[in-house]
This record gives C-alpha cells, sequence and structure tokens, in this order.
C-alpha cells in the first residue's frame, strides 16, 4: 500500500508567487531570536508572533510572517535562518 510519503516524494511544492509565508523560528531565548530575524530579513516587512515556550523555558518560537517574491527567495530566507548562530531550528 502506498503511503502518503511515497506519493510526495520526489514531489515539488507548487506554490504561486508572491506569497505570504511563515517560519516558526525556535531558539534560547527570544532576544537573540528577535536580533537574528532582523539581520537576516533586514529592513523587509514582516510579522513577528510570540509562538511557543518549552516547559523547562530552555528554547521559545517565534512565528515569522513575511511575503516571499519566489522559491529562491523562500528558501533563501530558510537557510540563511537556518544558518544563523542564535538560532536552533527553522520549520
Amino acid at each position: 500500500m502506498e503511503t502518503l510519503n511515497d506519493k510526495l516524494k520526489n514531489k515539488q511544492l507548487e506554490l504561486e508567487y508572491p506569497c505570504n509565508w511563515c517560519y516558526k523560528v525556535i531558539a534560547s531565548e527570544k532576544e537573540a531570536l528577535q536580533n537574528a530575524i532582523k539581520e537576516v530579513i533586514d529592513e523587509r516587512s514582516h510579522k513577528l508572533t510570540d509562538s511557543n515556550k518549552s516547559k523547562t523555558g530552555k528554547y521559545v518560537s517565534m512565528n515569522l510572517d513575511l511575503l516571499v517574491h519566489n522559491e529562491d527567495d523562500r528558501k533563501f530566507i530558510y537557510d540563511a535562518l537556518k544558518n544563523h548562530q542564535d538560532i536552533k531550528m527553522v520549520l
């Protein structure tokens, strides 16, 4: 029986650009997270909202909503966030 993962394997995400995109960004400290996002997206218009905090308070997550112009733009922002030293994870 074919699973959903099997069906989606090697499929491209089909989006109509420009479109709004939400990244969930996770870090150890809220202020460091906010500064990292500011460094990555510079002066681009965006909305940053609180998401979750781990039970122990070790991690904090925020939602970053912004307009992405094309596939390369969306991936560039994802990679830049993911590779920032103060960011633990990007979803």
